[in-house]
This record gives C-alpha cells, sequence and structure tokens, in this order.
C-alpha cells in the first residue's frame, strides 16, 4: 500500500487562496485577488501498424493565464501602454506564491517571459467594486518551492 493512502485526509491542509501574492518584475501587486496559469499540451497523430488505437505524442504547449485585480491603481496601463503605442513587445516575469498557515508548506512558481494580451483602459460600473483581468501568456516556468504530498 503507498504510504500516502496510510495517512488520514486532514482538511486543515487545504490551500486557501486568501494567502496568495503575486510578484511582477519582483514587485508585489497587493491588490491581485486572483491567479491562474497553466500549460495546454499540443499533440501529434503517431501512425502505428497492428492497432486501431490512434496514439499520440506530445509536440508543443500553449502557455496561458490571468490575474484578477480590484481596481486601486492605473498599474497595467501604466506598464503596458508605452510599449504598445510604440509597437514593442513588452515582457515580465510573475512569481506565484501560496503560503497557507495551515498548509505543509509554500508553493512559489516563477512564470518567464509573461506578455499580457490586453489592457483594460476601461471598465466599472455603478456601485459595485471594480477589478481587472489581465490574460497573459508565457514561454517557461521553474518551481521554486513545492509542497511535497505528507
Amino acid at each position: 500500500m503507498s504510504k500516502f493512502l496510510d495517512r488520514p485526509y486532514d482538511e486543515r491542509r487545504a490551500m486557501n487562496g486568501t494567502f496568495g501574492e503575486m510578484y511582477l518584475d519582483g514587485e508585489i501587486v497587493r491588490e491581485t485577488t486572483a491567479l491562474k496559469a497553466e500549460v495546454s499540451l499540443e499533440y501529434a497523430d503517431v501512425k502505428m501498424c497492428g492497432t486501431f488505437a490512434k496514439t499520440q505524442k506530445v509536440n508543443g504547449m500553449s502557455c496561458k493565464g490571468s490575474v484578477t485585480m480590484t481596481k486601486t491603481n492605473s498599474r497595467m496601463t501604466l506598464k503596458l501602454s508605452d510599449f504598445i503605442k510604440q509597437g514593442k513587445t513588452p515582457s515580465f516575469t510573475i512569481v506565484s506564491k501560496l503560503a497557507d498557515p495551515d498548509s505543509w508548506g509554500a508553493e512559489r512558481i516563477v512564470f518567464k517571459n509573461v506578455q499580457f494580451s490586453t489592457i483594460t483602459l476601461a471598465d466599472w460600473a455603478a456601485d459595485t467594486i471594480g477589478t481587472i483581468t489581465s490574460p497573459f501568456t508565457f514561454t517557461d516556468w521553474d518551481l521554486l518551492d513545492v509542497i511535497t504530498p505528507q
């Protein structure tokens, strides 16, 4: 039996996003309320004699994410506007940190060559706390801190 199955589940170890942090080019972005990054694998079909099954091999990936922030300032507009108006491609580094004090540790991941897909210049409504969601792509990542299964 696996050592992981021998241990009881402890719900206190569930990671709470309230303890998440995002750093953009080394600067903490306190207004962040959500961060998501994922890698989608792309496959090529591989022909194989003797089977009807469709076999595949990974031949690429697509790295995408988004960050949601409470609208408290013009941070993203300031970081992106001048680059885009000049026809330049801005590139950033994001570090995601999740460190719930009840967990078995912290998780930190760095996303490299981050390029934001949109700039939200205005998005507001009466009687509503403003938020901005900025989708992005990235080309590489490193696991800085991980939480191993107990």
